[in-house]
């Protein structure tokens, strides 16, 4: 299993986001039950980022949301970063 850190950044971004989206609130516990249990799971898109972000990776709630994460595997550990529309967080 993956720890899930929440950064300060995130969640102040989550708060926000789920103000406007709360129909979303289920697909979100859906992605970060799955980022515990198998952050490779195919539902997911892991994929990593390009440009000024590429040192992160982004996951899907679905083809209109994501989240952008910092990914530690060594470790275990799965930092969260951002979270909004595509075209927001690219």
């Amino acid at each position: 299993m993956y720890e899930i850190i929440f950064t300060k950044k995130y969640e102040k971004a989550a708060k926000k986001f789920f103000k406007k989206h709360r129909d979303l609130k289920q697909k979100y516990n859906k992605t970060i039950y799955l980022l515990k249990n198998n952050p490779f799971h195919p539902s997911l898109r892991l994929h990593k980022l390009q440009g000024d972000k590429k040192e992160f990776y982004s996951v899907s709630l679905d083809m209109q949301y994501r989240i952008i994460l910092d990914f530690i595997i060594i470790e275990n550990k799965i930092f969260l970063i951002d979270i909004g529309t595509h075209d927001d967080i690219y």
